[in-house]
């Protein structure tokens, strides 16, 4: 870890319309094509790398308003360590929406589904933003079904702790205002954000993931974490999964302390916080990678054991 980084170990041990248009089909890396599956009768985008024969696979969740294209960064360096499987959730990015999985509690109900439609035998799972409380809610239905996760940046704490933009988005009295602004325009804003430029060819398929009344659709979500977040909340001392917890330490949407709550409450966890705001996985993503490899090639095992004991 470079001193632009803190890391601590757990207090408890030491360390849409459905409609959509077609969307770009650019790679990710030359070897790569986003494509699609039907996975519980909705058309899923997804991108997977070349199986570098660690017998190691990951699930990378897309995060918000982003798309699978958010791990373009840190994609090849990722890729030499894990088989990875990276996709858009319902509803958000590419992927088709339906409103039911809109909450953290279904949609970490899906997240298995997408672990088991893809043959992924304990997979390390990727859970940033909004896919945050849907790994953790995946990982507390199946217990023993991940090998670790990666989450962040992520609202979790209760009573809730957020930034204001993304306070209003929760607490806004209907979506009717939202539905009458293209997602381009919020989005873009949004874009302005992002303390490091994303490439053109992802700027523009975060824009064209959100447009028209896409992005207040996918607001949905996160106006259930009233309900859902305080389920979590009693979940998450039963939770035996390692969870490495990464956060920007200038986060202006989810503020750090909802990555400090988390740390004290889950039994096998490990905190890094960057010098970056909300995008750690393309503000900082040379870190991020080694620090999520790292995680990959050992860490995430000894924080698991020394919870057992």
């Amino acid at each position: 870890m470079t001193q632009s980084g803190m890391t601590q170990p757990n207090s408890g041990q030491a360390f849409d319309s459905n409609a959509m248009r077609e969307p770009l089909t650019v790679s990710l890396h030359p070897s790569i094509q986003p494509q699609f599956r039907t996975v519980d009768g909705l058309s899923i985008r997804y991108a997977e790398s070349e199986d570098p024969g660690r017998g190691v696979h990951a699930l990378l969740l897309s995060p918000w308003p982003e798309s699978l294209y958010a791990f373009e960064p840190t994609w090849s360096r990722l890729a030499e360590h894990a088989h990875l499987v990276a996709v858009d959730l319902p509803g958000f990015g590419h992927s088709e929406r339906r409103d039911t999985l809109l909450a953290p509690h279904a949609m970490g109900e899906f997240v298995l589904r997408l672990a088991n439609a893809f043959g992924l035998e304990q997979p390390h799972v990727i859970g940033h933003d909004i896919a945050t409380s849907a790994a953790l809610f995946a990982a507390a239905l199946q217990p023993g079904r991940f090998r670790s996760l990666v989450v962040g940046s992520g609202g979790a704490a209760v009573p809730l702790q957020l930034g204001v933009v993304l306070k209003e988005l929760v607490e806004a009295p209907d979506l009717e205002p939202y539905r009458r602004t293209d997602g381009r325009q919020i989005v873009t804003r949004a874009m302005g954000r992002i303390e490091r430029a994303p490439s053109d060819i992802a700027r523009e398929d975060y824009l064209s993931s959100y447009e028209g009344k896409r992005f207040a659709e996918s607001m949905r979500y996160v106006r259930n974490f009233p309900t859902d977040l305080p389920v979590l909340q009693e979940r998450l001392p039963g939770i035996r999964t390692p969870v490495l917890i990464i956060a920007g330490r200038r986060d202006p949407l989810v503020p750090l302390v909802n990555a400090e709550y988390l740390h004290e409450r889950l039994p096998a966890s490990k905190l890094a916080v960057l010098d970056a705001g909300h995008y750690t996985w393309e503000e900082a993503s040379d870190e991020y990678a080694a620090i999520v490899t790292g995680w990959w090639n050992g860490s995430y095992a000894v924080v698991g054991h020394q919870a057992d004991n």
